[in-house]
């Protein structure tokens, strides 16, 4: 498995992020170098994201107003960016080694119990815009 942005891991530390423009250009190729990771390795991110696809545009057809798109289409963006984070950890994790550690199994449970508190939020903010 390949190293995500390695031009960047290599530069000296005062340089890392370059300025303007191209700190902006090099940042957008690492976020899209994760959400790419994110897509291949991990199957509940890629079912999040493509119910996304649908929830998205429905949240911001069904919101009477600002606030309710906002809260609808928040809810579930909430929810992957929840997800990447719980796949950052479990990389981490599994970066450390192989081996079976309370710490490790509790970091990633910790991980995916956030994962589902997203969930359950955003489950919360569509039933209390739209049913209530």
């Amino acid at each position: 498995m390949g190293r995500i942005c390695p031009e960047i891991r290599r530069e000296k530390v005062d340089k890392q992020n370059g300025r303007g423009w191209h700190r902006l250009l090099r940042a957008s190729a690492c976020t899209w170098a994760g959400l790419r990771a994110a897509w291949v390795n991990e199957a509940a991110f890629r079912e999040e994201a493509l119910a996304a696809l649908v929830f998205l545009p429905l949240g911001l057809w069904l919101g009477e107003n600002g606030v309710e798109r906002a809260l609808l289409a928040g809810s579930v963006l909430a929810i992957l960016l929840v997800e990447l984070l719980n796949s950052a950890i479990e990389a981490v994790v599994d970066r450390i080694g192989p081996e079976r550690h309370e710490l490790s199994g509790r970091a990633k449970d910790l991980g995916s119990a956030a994962v589902a508190c997203a969930i359950a939020l955003a489950c919360l903010v569509w039933v209390c815009v739209l049913l209530l």
